[in-house]
């Protein structure tokens, strides 16, 4: 648990989630690593408002969300064709927009083995694909992603750490009990090798999953940052209730 280090900010109303943010830097590089207690915040994926059209950005998602409730933490959650549609396995509270792919392929994603994120109610797993495949769970929110970062406690055995292949990156990890979720960002380039030991070495994650590079963004408004670029897929986002007006709360 990331308790030490140099505190950004924290959603502490009752109300509220309890997620924190924390600038941490590991190993010679700079990372955000953003922790979410499952069993106290709510945690959802969007892709499509209620037309169809595909978000794209966090500003178009918290536009779209009820009046007293605000996207208090968000991320790009997996990767996405040029249509922004999901390249894998996409399950929006309970609606299947795409099928889980399990073949190798061409790119990150289907550098195997690769993970799928389910979010079920207080609790998450990150779960690889196959495995998932075989005997899928119940999950109310999934996104698939890949390659995974971090497999039952051993790296992505094609990882290597002299690799100069360097990106921004993005991904999320789980704590054992799947109460607990990261969503992590690099600050600085950093290779696939280094960024998966984030997880195992730092945070413990015994499972962890890519969600993308160079396109990886973070919206984290209590700490003044909300990361611009063209639109993107998949957003995962933890939901937070307003103080009604008048309540100092």
């Amino acid at each position: 648990m990331i308790r030490t280090l140099l505190l950004l900010g924290f959603l502490s109303a009752p109300s509220q989630s309890d997620a924190l943010c924390e600038a941490v830097q590991f190993d010679g590089a700079a990372f955000t690593a953003c922790e979410v207690d499952l069993e106290t915040s709510d945690v959802r994926l969007f892709l499509r408002n209620d037309v169809g059209e595909v978000y794209g950005t966090f500003a178009r998602v918290e536009t779209d969300l009820p009046q007293g409730q605000r996207l208090a933490l968000a991320m790009n959650a997996g990767m996405f064709h040029e249509d922004r549609s999901p390249v894998g396995l996409y399950v929006e509270d309970g609606d299947q927009e795409m099928r889980i792919i399990t073949s190798d392929g061409p790119g990150n994603f289907g550098l195997l083995p690769n993970g799928v994120l389910c979010l079920s109610d207080e609790s998450a797993a990150v779960i690889e694909s196959r495995t998932f495949a075989e005997d899928p769970p119940a999950c109310r929110h999934a996104t698939q992603s890949g390659p995974m970062l971090v497999i039952d406690g051993e790296l992505h055995p094609r990882f290597l750490s002299e690799s100069d292949s360097l990106n921004i990156r993005n991904g999320v990890g789980v704590d054992g009990d799947g109460s607990h979720l990261w969503m992590v960002i690099s600050d600085q380039a950093v290779n696939f090798h280094h960024f998966a030991r984030f997880f195992r070495d730092h945070l413990g994650t015994p499972n962890a999953l890519y969600f993308d590079g160079r396109v990886s963004r973070l919206h984290a408004p209590d700490v003044g940052r909300s990361d611009f670029g063209f639109p993107i897929g998949p957003i995962l986002g933890v939901i937070e209730s307003t103080p009604a007006a008048g309540d100092d709360s």
